[in-house]
């Protein structure tokens, strides 16, 4: 049998879901921030970006038609008001396609290791390839404008060292070692996207014409920050520069461009993939009060998930991805 005729698992099924569902959202974004941007080099990549996904998007939907699933609704133009006023400035439109584009690329690759198809994996392969050059191309123009947020510099040790006693993984009373290069990256990384979020969670608050959901929204602000302030302090013990904040770049328009439905999945979708984040970053800390300050992070966001959630479902806004067959249910009507 020829690996395209396989029929796609749970796995591929559930990724080319979540890649449709999460880039239309983006691309919704996209399409917006084009309409709005001044700067001829910044207007140019998303225009690149927008052609990528129009591409990606008619394959995923090839690829879930031809097992008989439903393609997703995910999010159109009706999820997008034409007319609003600026909410962001060029710059932070760069800053977004910047670290959407890093979700992207993170997204491929957790698809293409969960595919078996070969043209399955090719076409997340091209996705990979595509995402790599829209990062680089951000990244210099990022560079190119002054923008671009560098990680602490290190200075070089003579030798190589090996670890020795307890002291590596304390982190209370005084006895902390400064934090080694791969907790710092963690750290910067994982500010950089909260802050991105929080910024994103300001706009939204004010031009969303929802109780229920600028409520929301000022309460994933506030949590993002204290975050931003709980790892950006463990930082600062080891006099190490944070990430700088973008919340100047939000007009004070209050014309909502996007659907309360899209401003509200976003912000959840972004809570939920920071979660891998601090998952990682828990995974590698070697320090007691890394590991606690990542512990907390991540079940207060549990509990603001399903706060989310609640909302979502509410207002019949959440999007059930493909279910495993319900035995019991199949057997009692039989």
């Amino acid at each position: 049998m020829e690996q395209q005729d396989l029929k796609l698992t749970s796995s591929e099924i559930g990724t080319l879901w979540g890649e449709y569902v999460n880039g239309t959202a983006i691309n919704t974004v996209n399409h917006y921030m084009l309409s709005i941007i001044e700067d001829d080099d910044i207007k140019a990549l998303f225009q690149e970006a927008i052609q990528l996904f129009d591409t990606q998007k008619l394959r995923i939907q090839t690829f879930i038609a031809n097992e008989g699933f439903p393609v997703p609704i995910g999010f159109t133009n009706s999820d997008l008001i034409g007319g609003a006023k600026r909410l962001f400035s060029d710059i932070f439109c760069l800053h977004y396609l910047h670290i959407m584009t890093t979700h992207g690329l993170l997204g491929h690759i957790g698809a293409l290791s969960a595919s078996t198809r070969k043209d399955l994996r090719e076409f997340y392969d091209a996705c990979d390839n595509d995402g790599k050059l829209l990062y680089q191309k951000t990244t210099d123009l990022l560079l190119e404008k002054g923008h671009f947020q560098r990680d602490p510099y290190f200075y070089p040790q003579g030798n190589p060292e090996f670890v020795s006693g307890q002291q590596f993984l304390n982190g209370f009373l005084g006895k902390d070692r400064p934090l080694n290069a791969m907790e710092i990256v963690d750290l910067s990384f994982i500010i950089k996207k909260n802050i991105m979020a929080k910024t994103l969670s300001i706009g939204f608050g004010q031009v969303t014409r929802t109780k229920e959901v600028r409520k929301f929204l000022k309460k994933a602000q506030q949590t993002t920050d204290q975050q931003i302030q709980s790892l950006s302090t463990i930082l600062h013990a080891d006099n190490l520069p944070v990430p700088m904040s973008w919340e100047t770049e939000v007009t004070t328009s209050q014309e909502a461009p996007f659907s309360d439905k899209l401003m509200l999945y976003h912000i959840g979708f972004l809570i939920q993939t920071s979660q891998a984040y601090q998952g990682a970053g828990l995974a590698s800390a070697m320090r007691v009060d890394l590991l606690t300050a990542y512990e907390k992070i991540i079940l207060k966001n549990m509990m603001i998930i399903k706060e989310w959630f609640n909302i979502m479902t509410k207002h019949k806004w959440f999007e059930q991805p493909p279910l495993a067959p319900n035995r019991k249910r199949i057997a009692r009507d039989n």
